[in-house]
């Protein structure tokens, strides 16, 4: 049997990158899966993979810092599915500078995404997990959260998501919910991408600068961070919670 049979999933930011390896591992082991994310072309052109592949799919186009949004969607999802067992807090974005240049909105629209929209999706999700006595929460960090140059505003943010990732497993381990954190380090995405813009450098190079710098001896893909979430989804995980697992081809430091 599938390690993810009769299960569904909630995946924020799901229709691109990360997301998309995500969504794509939880219903390959069986899922049901539901997408939440603003680009609506991706999330059609996910819809038709999906279709291929004969997997359930349902999309939301869903802005996660409104909790209007969130809520509304979470609840048509338990509904389309019958159960929300697994939320993934994925949803992200980069406003990179140097401190001193960062803006007001660099930092207010980093925070809001990462945080403020890990809180409304939890707070939703918790609440029908609760009721089963049975839920996943995991969350997106990154090796960032131990200092980043020019990232202050995305470092906070994911320090903050593992400081929430502990607190709620606190408090709704006693319902059968475990909640953990992953923190991927360089791993090849559309954002890392546009890190490489921001350097003055090609793609290319600033993987081959990474390679480097990795005691596994190449850059992470999508799927490396797929991977360890079906390892905390799974069943056979219940007795790890409140846990953060860097998932960097090396230490993180």
């Amino acid at each position: 049997m599938k390690r993810l049979h009769g299960r569904s999933a909630y995946v924020t930011g799901g229709s691109r990158g990360i997301g998309k390896a995500i969504a794509r591992a939880m219903a390959s082991e069986g899922a049901k899966v539901c997408v939440a994310d603003l680009q609506q072309q991706s999330l059609l052109e996910l819809e038709q993979e999906f279709k291929q592949q004969g997997w359930d799919l349902f999309t939301f186009q869903v802005d996660v810092t409104d909790r209007q949004q969130v809520e509304q969607s979470i609840s048509t999802a338990v509904e389309v599915m019958g159960s929300l067992d697994i939320l993934v807090n994925n949803a992200g974005i980069i406003r990179d500078n140097l401190f001193y240049k960062m803006e007001d909105n660099d930092w207010d629209k980093v925070m809001d995404v990462h945080l403020k929209g890990a809180f409304y999706c939890s707070r939703a999700a918790q609440a029908y997990m609760v009721k089963q006595r049975f839920g996943r929460i995991i969350n997106l960090s990154s090796v960032s959260a131990l200092g980043n140059r020019g990232q202050a505003n995305y470092s906070a943010a994911k320090a903050g998501l593992q400081g929430l990732t502990k607190t709620l497993a606190i408090e709704l381990g006693s319902y059968g919910i475990t909640v953990n954190a992953i923190g991927p380090g360089f791993i090849e995405t559309d954002m890392t991408r546009a890190t490489a813009e921001r350097l003055g450098m090609s793609f290319e190079e600033l993987i081959a600068f990474k390679t480097k710098e990795i005691p596994a001896g190449r850059t992470g893909k999508p799927e490396d961070i797929a991977n360890a979430v079906l390892f905390f989804a799974e069943d056979a995980s219940s007795f790890i919670n409140g846990q953060v697992l860097y998932v960097s081809g090396g230490p993180a430091v």
